[in-house]
């Protein structure tokens, strides 16, 4: 986890008088080890915030050259097939570094080709001196954040996070997942979410095939010469992939948990399940007043006004806080994209196993503005890198083929196809393995979204809300608490709020989800989540 900005060199003023060099420092707290920038004789400058977790030499910092010095390269990613593809390549390798592997695939493939190869989560951008062309490109999921933006004589930017772009761009947008960018032209490389088919009838194998592939995406994610650690809700997601790691660790795992000091659902399931697997736990209890302290900074890191992201946001904030200040814990792995899969609460409402289908497709395609944009924003605001193994291409990939009627709740547990693959083996009790759903921001402890509910309604009047309708065209508040986070959003990024699609809320065509409350807990089967 790292963070870049690339400018193509422009005479347009930024609106703050900065300089491009002090406004890449924006982005310093995605990578506080080494900071580096590119010849200032070359036709783009690029900048580097590292965070040291693979290759801790500073033969690792980037940004990289390759041996003719025409191509530079930034990149923050993860490749996880890197050993392989470095064994099959012929190149004067500079470093041990997983992201050098880029600059020989380019060469001797070409960008589309090489990009097929790479297994793993990034944002990179590559600049060929010889043609004068600027690339990039982002995983298939966009687990890693990259913005693009023109200036104003029509040169183009890249920047980890939109912070960076504002204020010489005069538009700024989310590059698109599971696509690259040719030095002209945006282009989709992945289709893994519109499978042309589905798996065979076959449960036992389908069962056996998603055992292995989250085994298989863990594994690969615990590569790191830094130390490594996991959060741990309690929840199926985050315990299933602790319990795949303490399987595959020599030495016990390192698990964190977090929770109101009042009500904290989670805490209690956290620890039976790090007693159960033998870990080496921590919990971390917040108040409200924690809550409403880090609020500001939240949205600031977010980027975002969306009321679920913000909700679930402020626990995960908060322990990765703890975790960089008492620990040197510099990569955690995360239970994201599980949902997205498998379904939620409200999809048991789903109508049709093709509405079922059709709502994974666009909860994945859509997931970097939500859950991802959350976990890589959280743990990089303290310099932290996540990992999401429910991500894995391979895995996202699999999981959507198979045929939707078997993902559907129609045994009254969520998620039963996920649970019973993991059902043989022990890997975690029987009440953590059947346990039902609980929504992040719910179990950190309801007090959570009560209290900051409550605290919206000591600063806006229902008028506001009226007014806000008015003042925000672009997916207006609705209520006390979206206003609060639209007005903290607005005081730094102004004008910006297309940077998010919408609000993430159920399907409210479906029966049962047409609620105004994103929260689980609106829904008439919420039952016993959470308690």
């Amino acid at each position: 986890m790292c963070g870049f900005l690339v400018v193509e060199n422009s005479q347009v003023e930024t609106s703050s008088k900065k300089n491009i060099k002090e406004i890449s420092k924006i982005l310093n707290h995605r990578g506080p080890d080494a900071y580096r920038s590119t010849d200032t004789n070359l036709e783009v400058s690029m900048f580097f915030s590292r965070l040291a977790v693979v290759d801790l030499n500073p033969s690792g910092n980037q940004p990289f050259k390759d041996h003719t010095k025409l191509l530079h390269l930034v990149c923050n990613g993860e490749i996880y097939n890197e050993p392989t593809l470095r064994s099959v390549t012929q190149y004067p390798y500079t470093s041990k570094s997983d992201c050098e592997i880029i600059l020989p695939l380019y060469r001797e493939h070409g960008l589309k080709e090489m990009i097929s190869m790479i297994d793993g989560e990034f944002a990179f951008v590559l600049y060929d001196q010889e043609k004068k062309k600027l690339m990039a490109a982002r995983d298939p999921i966009g687990i890693r954040p990259l913005f693009y933006g023109f200036l104003k004589d029509g040169k183009m930017a890249f920047a980890s996070e939109a912070k960076a772009l504002l204020d010489i761009c005069s538009k700024v947008s989310p590059f698109p997942p599971g696509h690259y960018f040719d030095g002209s032209d945006f282009k989709r490389y992945w289709e893994g979410t519109s499978p042309k088919r589905f798996h065979g009838p076959c449960l036992d194998k389908t069962l056996s095939s998603i055992n292995s592939l989250l085994t298989k995406a863990v594994e690969k994610r615990l590569r790191s010469d830094a130390p490594l650690g996991f959060l741990l809700s309690g929840g199926l997601d985050s315990s299933l992939v602790c319990a795949i790691a303490s399987r595959l660790q020599k030495t016990p795992i390192r698990t964190f948990a977090i929770g109101m000091e009042s009500d904290a659902i989670d805490l209690k399931y956290a620890k039976e399940v790090s007693d159960f697997l033998g870990a080496d736990h921590t919990e971390v209890v917040i108040s409200k007043q924690d809550a409403l302290n880090a609020l500001k900074s939240v949205i600031y890191h977010l980027e975002t006004w969306d009321i679920t992201t913000i909700r679930a946001s402020i626990g995960m904030y908060l322990v990765c806080k703890y975790i960089r200040e008492k620990t040197n814990i510099k990569v955690l792995l995360t239970g994201e994209v599980s949902d997205e899969l498998f379904g939620y609460k409200y999809t048991d409402f789903a109508p049709s196993e093709e509405e079922f289908q059709k709502e994974a497709k666009k909860r994945i395609d859509e997931i970097y503005m939500y859950d991802v944009l959350r976990a890589d924003r959280c743990l990089s605001a303290h310099s932290i890198e996540a990992r999401v193994p429910f991500g894995d291409k391979e895995f996202v990939e699999y999981v959507m083929a198979i045929r939707p009627q078997l993902k559907m709740n129609t045994t009254g547990v969520g998620k039963h196809l996920l649970r019973k693959a993991f059902e043989k083996g022990g890997y975690l009790p029987k009440s953590i393995l059947y346990r039902e759903k609980a929504a992040f921001s719910d179990a950190v402890g309801h007090s959570l979204v009560d209290f900051l509910k409550l605290h919206a309604e000591g600063l806006y009047t229902d008028q506001d809300v009226q007014m806000a309708k008015e003042e925000f065209s672009y997916c207006p508040p609705f209520t006390k608490e979206s206003l609060l986070y639209r007005n903290h959003f607005e005081e730094f990024y102004e004008g910006k709020a297309s940077l998010i699609k919408d609000f993430w809320m159920p399907n409210n065509s479906w029966s049962n989800c047409n609620v105004t409350d994103p929260s689980a807990r609106a829904l008439p089967n919420y039952g016993a989540s959470g308690h």
